[in-house]
């Protein structure tokens, strides 16, 4: 059984489907204090079940999802902190219902990229967080976390999908000598993953450097020969977009025919989109682990073969 959190219905859905399981329908409400209360009211024991269609004989009665005695996978992207806690109830209920295993689906973790105290007094956030989510799961699937490491703070086994071959699926068959770009080197395994998946082209990266007190990054340009080719920038994830619109500014300096914006997780917070459209993308291609308008890919098989 399939249990979507509010920011990842598509995918839960599209998991749901690859997995042939079904897929249960949340409510989410809001007190007028700010509290939460996600409920799953189709889900139901087996005992439960049976005496809600023997009271009344409705076929919507009797509709109820048994998660009794089976698994239930909890599909959450946690995009805000209210995200989180959508998770923390989900697996709960999911507990209240019977179900022997819960499985916690993170395709984007939040907090993932406060993976270490960068000054002292700082609490490392991930790990929090991530012994938090294992406190009610039996296991946890990651979507490729801005650090692998991340996986080792969880109290339960956790996987690490990488879902990165998937990018090359929406990308033009007719790119002219493309080269693969990732930011940083931190990411240029990622680039050269897609590079493979897509068959053909070169993997480079930018050098980059940030300034954790003003979150301001500079990045320096590969040395890639990169006039008259289609370039593709890959990351992880792109939040505010000032990197790669940069990188993008770049490019387009140095005479590169095309570019594209090719990431897993398409936070794109604030004006990021504009600072890339500005900057002269010609598109921007992300999955849905975080569902906006540029999720052309779905890392459902991906996590589907963890599960």
């Amino acid at each position: 059984m399939i249990l979507p959190g509010s920011s990842s219905q598509a995918l839960a859905a599209a998991l749901a489907d690859a997995l042939d399981e079904p897929l249960a329908v949340p409510e989410f409400r809001r007190f007028p204090d700010g509290e939460l209360l996600v409920s799953a009211p189709a889900l139901v024991g087996e005992g439960d079940a049976a005496g809600r269609a023997g009271s009344t004989g409705t076929d919507a009665d009797a509709a109820g999802v048994d998660v009794d005695g089976g698994r239930a996978v909890v599909v959450a992207s946690t995009l805000t902190s209210d995200a989180h806690v959508e998770l923390l109830q989900l697996q709960d209920a999911a507990r209240e219902a019977g179900a022997d295993e819960v499985v916690a689906v993170v395709p984007y973790m939040g907090y993932a990229r406060q993976d270490k105290a960068f000054k002292p007094g700082q609490p490392i956030s991930a790990r929090a967080v991530a012994r938090a989510i294992g406190a009610e799961a039996d296991r946890a699937v990651l979507v490729n976390p801005h650090e692998p490491s991340i996986a080792d703070f969880f109290d339960v086994p956790c996987e690490a999908v990488d879902a990165g071959g998937t990018l090359a699926e929406p990308l033009p068959g007719d790119l002219s000598e493309p080269l693969f770009l990732s930011p940083d080197a931190g990411a240029i395994d990622l680039a050269e993953t897609v590079r493979g998946a897509y068959g053909r082209g070169d993997a480079d990266y930018f050098e980059k450097s940030r300034d954790y007190d003003t979150g301001e990054v500079e990045i320096s340009p590969s040395g890639a020969p990169v006039e008259g080719r289609d370039v593709v920038l890959v990351d992880d994830i792109v939040a505010t977009g000032s990197t790669m619109s940069e990188a993008v500014a770049v490019l387009g300096e140095r005479d590169a025919a095309r570019v594209f914006v090719a990431c897993v997780h398409p936070l794109l917070a604030s004006n990021a989109r504009t600072k890339l459209e500005a900057a002269g993308v010609e598109a921007i291609y992300g999955t849905d682990t975080i569902e906006r308008d540029v999720s052309a890919v779905s890392v459902a098989d991906d996590v589907a073969a963890a599960l």
